[in-house]
């Protein structure tokens, strides 16, 4: 009899902090969010790398800097543009994607998707994410742009550790990593890419894979 009563302590204390926990964070994160958007920013490689080769071969030595532009051509400015339009466009299919299995995982689980958990985790993550923006926007009208991917990785990694405190702690290492890129990145600029596909496609891949397995599948 005693047995059974402190077994049922026991669970009544683990109810009440899973009740705590999910008042105090955000654990409606879907690992295909993850998935998703790292399928996104690969295919913006691919792109990407499809637009830089069919370009001249002065722009293509010169984002692996071997040798310099002119930068003041309507050309090297219509370049970059494009490239920016294309960031902006896997940007905004990342999150859709991301917002739409979070909410069908909310739903499932009878959770709402917008509450004071995530909207503290979305806070904190906005701040780096803002102040990375003004970073790359000031580096791309100085004409700095293969700083930006250096930039983005940075930031975002700063965001993910800063919105980790609202959420799963595991989004914590994936944020240290891409700020561990985006530190390489700054010494390697002719690799930006490529070490833009990997924190942004490769690592959101493998990360969703371990919180699907983590949390998802049970």
């Amino acid at each position: 009899m005693q047995q059974e009563e402190k077994n049922i302590s026991l669970q009544t204390l683990k109810d009440i902090h899973g009740i705590m926990e999910r008042s105090s964070r955000f654990l409606s994160l879907s690992g295909w969010s993850g998935v998703w958007a790292g399928c996104t920013a690969l295919a913006g490689a691919l792109a990407a790398r499809a637009m830089l080769l069919q370009l001249h071969d002065s722009y293509r030595d010169y984002y692996h800097q071997t040798v310099s532009i002119d930068k003041t051509a309507p050309e090297y400015r219509q370049v970059v543009m494009n490239f920016v339009w294309l960031a902006l466009g896997v940007l905004f299919v990342a999150l859709a994607g991301g917002v739409y299995f979070t909410w069908k995982k909310a739903k499932k689980e009878g959770a709402t998707i917008w509450n004071n958990a995530s909207k503290k985790m979305v806070a904190e993550l906005l701040i780096p994410l803002l102040a990375g923006g003004v970073f790359a926007t000031a580096f791309l009208i100085e004409g700095l742009e293969l700083y930006i991917p250096a930039i983005c990785l940075a930031f975002y990694g700063l965001g993910l550790i800063n919105g980790s405190k609202y959420t799963r702690s595991d989004i914590k290492y994936l944020g240290m990593l891409e700020v561990a890129l985006g530190c390489v990145s700054l010494f390697v600029r002719g690799y930006g890419l490529l070490l833009w596909t990997i924190g942004f496609g490769i690592l959101h891949i493998l990360y969703g894979i371990i919180m699907w397995r983590k949390y998802d599948k049970a």
